[in-house]
């Protein structure tokens, strides 16, 4: 039976969602995840949660853990990764409480460890592709349960992932308006990396909260906003992630 970790973003990571759930304590050559794992089952699955900024959000993006993350869940025995996140909308088209599901990244990022290789061993280079990130069956599992329960979701997107914890600033949201992307977060890039690299495959579905601060007819994004809104549409993703879960073979 597959067994599949959950990584949970702002506001995402209950451990109500597992039946017969239990913490277990994890340790990597990376150090320690963000927080301990929670096992249990979704939908009679086997399922590992993870709570990416750690259960009280206490971690900022830039100091997550990424690798100890993802090879806690490898040493978990996951065989495959769901993560949610919020992000920002860099389209008119994308509105608060929208989903996407994500197929392209762009990592902006520029104080992570993006790779488990701190070294190679002679004549032994490891170079991951990363033409397709994000995993097929996983994208069409999420995009055909936003379908049987009738969410609004954008099939496709691209995610730009900065550093934080600060806001974009005006010229840089048009800028990646201009690079292609579609929203904006703190956490994908380099959490996705990882797990390709880890051999994992990797989905994410993405709600957008704002409009990050392009569009001038709104007011800047504050964070207070960005947790009025996942808190109010939060059911939305956890229904999601059953549905997702309990249609997998």
């Amino acid at each position: 039976m597959q067994t599949i970790g959950i990584i949970g973003g702002s506001g995402l990571d209950n451990p109500d969602l597992l039946l017969d759930s239990r913490d277990v304590e994890a340790d990597t050559p990376y150090g320690k995840p963000s927080a301990p794992l929670k096992r249990g089952t979704i939908a009679g699955r086997e399922v590992v949660l993870l709570a990416r900024h750690g259960r009280e959000h206490t971690i900022p993006p830039t100091f997550v853990n990424y690798r100890a993350n993802i090879r806690a869940l490898k040493d978990a025995g996951c065989d495959c990764i769901l993560a949610t996140t919020a992000c920002g909308s860099l389209r008119e088209e994308i509105d608060r409480g929208h989903l996407v599901v994500l197929d392209q990244f762009i990592d902006f990022t520029r104080r992570r460890p993006v790779s488990f290789y701190e070294e190679f061993e002679p004549h032994a280079a490891m170079h991951t592709p990363m033409a397709e990130p994000f995993d097929d069956m996983l994208r069409g599992l999420f995009n055909a349960a936003c379908d049987r329960l009738g969410l609004v979701h954008h099939e496709t997107g691209t995610v730009i992932t900065i550093e934080g914890s600060r806001f974009s600033t005006r010229a840089e949201s048009n800028m990646f308006r201009m690079w292609g992307a579609d929203v904006i977060n703190m956490s994908v890039a380099p959490e996705c990396i990882l797990a390709n690299e880890a051999g994992i495959p990797y989905g994410a579905v993405a709600m957008s909260t704002d409009y990050d601060c392009w569009k001038t007819d709104e007011a800047p994004v504050t964070w207070e906003e960005i947790l009025e809104v996942f808190t109010g549409n939060v059911e939305k993703v956890t229904s999601l992630l059953v549905e997702v879960i309990g249609n997998m073979d």
